[in-house]
């Protein structure tokens, strides 16, 4: 299980050790709490680790908390963020806040309101990543015809059931068709207007999506996962992986790793 880090970055030993002690009472080891002392520790840091919450003093020397939050926007793993400031720095919250910071804490930091702007950052961080990983897990056609329930029954949804079954087998449409009983032409049209893609597509689909899968809940080999999903060769699998989600199989596999 991967323990969730709260990374606090604050020039001011006093403040960044309050919150660090606060956090550590209150998280009592469900967390790994980690403090810096300034932007440019913040972004060393950053770049050999991951946060699932950084909370930084929204005006730092050389680099500032906004650029701090700025430069990880990009990054699959992201943390939340929550901004400290004083009163006289309004403006550089708003802009923090139209970054998506979750929030501000005004100095003197409130231990209360410390550890509900945490609960509740740290909250939406999960769901984020949550949604993110769903998103990237699920085929959005194939999510779009179950969603609408077109999924038929007759002939088309007996043919989608098989393929779903036997995805590492060889499926061509001439087989599928003499299964149901139907002339091959004929069938394609049918598939196609009750569908609503063709039936290489949706077999190409079902195969990337259970892919998809096996990369994200099992350690098998990219070469055993494209042998279970109908695929003689990885490089072919690899090929047809790419064209479908613009990445590869092994970066997808680490993306959402990194989603955890």
């Amino acid at each position: 299980m991967v323990v969730r880090t709260i990374l606090i970055v604050d020039d001011e030993p006093g403040t960044r050790q309050g919150i660090r002690k606060t956090l550590e009472l209150w998280a009592d080891g469900r967390y790994r709490i980690e403090s810096v002392a300034n932007g440019v520790e913040a972004a060393e840091w950053l770049a050999h680790n991951t946060a699932h919450l950084l909370i930084t003093d929204v005006r730092m020397p050389e680099i500032s908390g906004l650029d701090l939050i700025r430069s990880l926007e990009d990054r699959p793993d992201r943390p939340a963020s929550v901004v400290i400031s004083g009163y006289a720095e309004f403006e550089y919250v708003q802009t923090a806040l139209r970054f998506g910071t979750v929030g501000y804490l005004l100095k003197p930091i409130d231990k209360d309101e410390l550890l509900e702007i945490t609960e509740r950052a740290l909250k939406q961080e999960e769901e984020r990543h949550r949604a993110e990983k769903l998103a990237k897990l699920v085929d959005p056609k194939l999510f779009a015809m179950e969603e609408e329930v077109l999924r038929p029954n007759g002939p088309v949804g007996e043919v989608m059931a098989y393929v779903d079954e036997h995805l590492q087998e060889h499926l061509t449409m001439a087989d599928m068709a003499a299964k149901v009983h139907l002339n091959a032409s004929y069938f394609s049209v049918l598939f196609k207007e009750q569908a609503g893609i063709t039936f290489s597509e949706y077999v190409t689909r079902r195969r990337i999506q259970r892919a998809k899968e096996l990369l994200t809940q099992t350690r098998l080999s990219v070469g055993e996962i494209a042998e279970q999903v109908g695929y003689n060769t990885d490089k072919y699998f690899i090929k047809v992986f790419k064209q479908l989600e613009q990445i590869s199989p092994s970066r997808y596999r680490n993306e959402m790793a990194a989603l955890q």
